[in-house]
């Protein structure tokens, strides 16, 4: 594939308003180049021409005004050849037909013998030589024919010209810049109606005010048009937003209902489960066991349910108190103790007082050991600490198992999310439930990689204020 030219990657790095006055001022400079070429063209060879019909009109005129006069047979010039000259800076030279010299300016050069035929014009060391053949008659004397060199410099003109060319040269750039000055004024002001509508879109994104609106151009053009169809697009988005706040409102009060109305028949459904599994032998008892341990599962999901509903409506349902976060690592540790029999875990618990709900950092607690142990191969060293530091309270749970694979460490928090390994039958809810409880108590938590392997969750939580009585 070809690849793109410099030039249009060059303008694209530019903004709208820089490009427009870039280009404006490029067509003006080629406009004016062209003008300029073709006037200065014009203008120096004008200038050339006059410069010769002035000489040749100078010679002529110093042909017919020459007077010869003779001393001691010797002939001279009468006319004032230094005061004709001075006028244009020229020099004149007045020859008989030998080339023997009758009259001069000062300092006139010697041109040779240019310039004997009638009319002729040439240009000899730098100056341009006019030449006429005229006769002179005196009173006392015989006629004497003779040629009249008049002679100016050609650089005088060429200085002339190369003046014009620079006065050109100026205006062109002159031009070019007033150019791109002005694109650059009235590109920013008719772009001011977008930057405006820029700066308020902006302004929506940040507040995320629903009810804003953009502003429209009091004209009939396309910036009019794309700000009506900005304000309709924001007014459509809107209405799109509140039907879908509306419905996962619903969704969520609707997930709150039935997991709190499914707690009560649950309860009884378990209470009858554990007395047949006490009562019943045999394959019946089995089956009663079964049932019992699939609605314990149940329970524990409607329970996860309930509380992630809760978070998602912003609802605090429990009050929170002071509460001793290594006193409820220790609760849980000793929950899970049957669970984790195959596992080596340890504990070191400080007393750090939060301010929090006791049966949510408990729940908490309770996943990430579950974590830990579910997704390590038995004999794997689980290690669960509680300390204080910098006013914050830290509650990790560390293990030098496989770790989080790669592809799931960014979306390991979020619900559902189960690795490919997961022999504990969880629902992935766990550690969505960590996240919802930590940020419901002013913290959260982060997945680190330990440097020998594994996985360390950190829950990172404020300590409380001020002391006071922790409930037992």
């Amino acid at each position: 594939m070809p690849s793109r030219p410099e030039r249009p990657a060059t303008l694209a790095r530019l903004s709208i308003r820089w490009r427009l006055a870039v280009i404006s001022a490029a067509l003006t400079f080629l406009i004016l180049t062209l003008f300029a070429v073709v006037i200065g063209q014009l203008t120096a060879s004008r200038i050339r021409s006059d410069f010769r019909n002035e000489m040749a009109a100078a010679v002529d005129a110093l042909r017919d005004r020459l007077e010869i006069d003779y001393e001691d047979g010797r002939p001279v010039i009468r006319t004032g050849l230094n005061t004709y000259a001075a006028a244009n800076d020229a020099v004149i030279r007045v020859l008989d037909r030998s080339g023997t010299i009758i009259g001069e300016t000062r300092g006139a050069p010697n041109f040779g013998q240019a310039g004997f035929a009638v009319g002729r014009s040439a240009e000899v060391g730098g100056f341009r030589v006019e030449s006429r053949n005229t006769v002179l008659v005196s009173e006392f004397g015989p006629r004497l024919p003779v040629v009249v060199q008049y002679a100016r410099r050609v650089s005088d003109v060429e200085a002339t010209v190369r003046r014009v060319r620079l006065f050109l040269l100026g205006g062109v750039l002159a031009g070019t810049a007033l150019a791109l000055l002005g694109g650059l004024v009235l590109a920013k002001r008719s772009l001011a109606p977008i930057a405006r509508l820029t700066a308020t879109a902006r302004s929506i994104s940040r507040t995320r005010d629903p009810d804003a609106s953009v502003p429209i151009p009091d004209t009939d053009d396309e910036v009019a048009e794309l700000g009506r169809t900005l304000d309709e697009m924001l007014r459509a988005l809107t209405a799109s937003r509140a039907d879908t706040q509306e419905m996962l409102d619903r969704q969520r009060q609707f997930v709150a209902d039935a997991s709190h109305e499914l707690r009560t028949p649950l309860t009884s459904v378990l209470a009858n489960l554990e007395l047949l599994a006490d009562v019943l032998d045999g394959e019946a008892g089995a089956a009663a066991r079964s049932a019992l341990r699939s609605s314990q599962r149940m329970k524990r999901l409607v329970a996860d349910l309930l509380l992630l509903a809760r978070a998602d409506a912003q609802r605090r349902v429990v009050a929170h108190a002071p509460t001793d976060l290594g006193h409820v690592l220790v609760e849980a540790v000793a929950e899970i103790g049957a669970l984790a029999a195959e596992h080596h875990l340890t504990v070191e618990a400080d007393p750090v007082v939060v301010l929090g709900a006791r049966d949510d950092l408990h729940r908490v607690a309770l996943n990430l050991l579950e974590n830990a142990v579910r997704h390590t191969p038995p004999g794997t060293n689980v290690r669960a600490s509680v300390h204080g530091r910098g006013g914050r309270a830290l509650l990790t749970v560390e293990d030098d198992g496989p770790g989080i694979p790669e592809e799931l460490r960014e979306k390991a928090f979020e619900r559902f999310v189960r690795g490919a390994g997961d022999r504990g039958g969880s629902f992935g809810l766990g550690l969505s439930i960590v996240r919802v409880v930590g940020r419901a108590h002013g913290g959260d938590v982060r997945l680190e990689q330990p440097e020998g392997g594994g996985a360390r969750f950190v829950l990172d939580l404020p300590l409380a204020a001020v002391a006071a009585p922790v409930p037992a």
